[in-house]
């Protein structure tokens, strides 16, 4: 269970607060993230330890949804499905800190509850959800799951609240095993992975700073340069970070940089770059030599790259343009060194970083993923020059927009797949086929696909 400290201030209703803003998420379908970030920057002067209440509450209750309602169904008598919308998010929210806070006395999760339903103006359905949820308290160690042995779908959709299609769907191309652990790891709390901006400190001097500001600062797991950090409040009002010494950056995505092993003063071109993390990377690696134009069709995405590049100082190696990715630029034309085509994906390898990726994409969504990726590989590898390098990324665990669309791509195009063995890490064991997919639980990362290719002359 996450061990919270349950000292809130007294200058805020952090139940409240997290109410305003699950309801944002589940009536008005926004994103976890952007719905905190947006409540937050309207409420700077919240303190931390409200702050990262308040977090843990709308996260966790988004991560676990599919469980809680299943929990609640159990012990109401009104299901899910015909509850006014305010009572049931104040339940989810309450039986998520039932469940999984244990520090959180049950007498306040269910007072703070029932002022809550009379806060909102449902105070004659207050004595329901008391009831309800101390019946849940009361039993909340004797939850019936589904069988793990008659219904592995159901139970592992219940389990770890992932819906059952996209269960299926994993069990087709994992054993069992692999896809607990993959449904198990995604709601995990994870350290937040940086990059150290080599051009400005190294990682040694880039810690002191970090500790200097209170941060507790740990080794990266694949990459040297990398660290893992928690503990702070706002990153963006570390002294490092305003200094451009450091991007947030999960180490799957740092290796596609670090295997392009891409020479100085190479041209390369990142098609779908926004909001720059591999551009950075790359830029970063060159070291003030060569230039990487970095493209993306949407002007919002284009901004976070330019504030990007200019926070981390990499203005005179970074070239920022509005591109869309399925038009040719003929002047471009085998001219490129190194290729960056991390596409657009379903995005099932940080699904603990966004939960709610995994209850908005679909079926349909993955199919026009596919074809969207193959389309702008159909195009992009006419950049790439006869011996250049084309990297290809996603950060999904989905085989067929990943290995599948290598084979299709290989089978069609003058490209070999290169060996990276020499690249990645002792613990990380290339596939055959010449390809790295990266499992959360298995591997200490996101969920993430690198291959490298090299054009050939035919």
């Amino acid at each position: 269970m996450t061990k919270v400290n349950n000292t809130i201030s007294n200058k805020v209703n952090t139940r409240n607060c997290s109410l305003t803003i699950l309801q944002n998420i589940f009536e008005d379908k926004a994103y976890t993230n952007i719905a905190l970030d947006k409540f937050f920057d309207s409420h700077k002067d919240l303190a931390k330890i409200d702050r990262s209440f308040i977090t843990r509450i709308v996260e966790g209750s988004v991560e676990h949804v599919i469980t809680i309602d299943y929990i609640i169904n159990q012990f109401s008598k009104t299901k899910t499905t015909k509850m006014k919308k305010t009572i049931l998010n104040i339940l989810r929210l309450s039986v998520y800190q039932i469940k999984y806070m244990d520090k959180v006395p049950v007498s306040a999760i269910c007072n703070e509850a029932v002022k809550l339903a009379k806060k909102r103006k449902f105070g004659n359905l207050s004595g329901f959800v008391n009831g309800v949820l101390r019946n849940i308290a009361r039993n909340i160690n004797d939850i019936k799951y589904p069988d793990e042995q008659k219904d592995k779908i159901s139970y592992l959709s219940v389990k770890y609240s992932f819906p059952k299609w996209l269960v299926s769907m994993w069990l087709k191309y994992y054993d069992y095993d692999t896809v607990k652990q993959l449904c198990s790891n995604s709601n995990k709390m994870v350290s937040t992975s940086i990059r150290c901006n080599n051009t400005i400190a190294n990682v040694e001097e880039l810690e002191s700073i970090l500790e200097k500001d209170n941060v507790k600062v740990e080794k990266g797991a694949l990459i040297s340069y990398a660290l893992r950090i928690s503990g702070y409040n706002n990153i963006r009002s570390l002294e490092a970070f305003d200094k451009g010494m450091f991007s947030v950056q999960d180490e799957s995505s740092m290796l596609v940089g670090h295997i392009a092993n891409i020479p100085k003063n190479s041209l390369v071109v990142d098609i779908c770059a926004a909001p720059g993390g591999k551009t950075t990377h790359c830029a970063e690696i060159l070291n003030n030599t060569g230039c990487v134009i970095s493209r993306d069709i949407y002007p919002k995405k284009l901004k976070l790259i330019e504030q990007n590049v200019n926070r981390l100082h990499l203005n005179d190696t970074v070239k920022i343009e509005q591109y869309n990715a399925l038009e040719l630029d003929e002047n471009l034309i085998q001219k490129v060194d190194v290729l960056i085509t991390d596409v657009p994906c379903s995005g099932l390898g940080i699904i603990r970083k966004k939960p709610d990726i995994k209850y908005n994409i679909t079926k349909e969504g993955i199919s026009d993923l596919i074809k969207l990726q193959r389309d702008i590989l159909k195009v992009a590898y006419q950049y790439v020059k006869i011996g250049g390098t084309l990297m290809y990324s996603t950060c999904t665990v989905n085989p067929e927009e990943n290995i599948e669309n290598i084979k299709w791509f290989l089978k069609e195009y003058p490209f070999e797949l290169v060996d990276i063995s020499k690249y990645l890490p002792e613990d990380l064991i290339q596939n055959e086929e010449g390809y790295i997919q990266l499992l959360p639980g298995i591997h200490d990362t996101d969920g993430f696909f690198i291959a490298k290719l090299r054009r050939v002359d035919k």
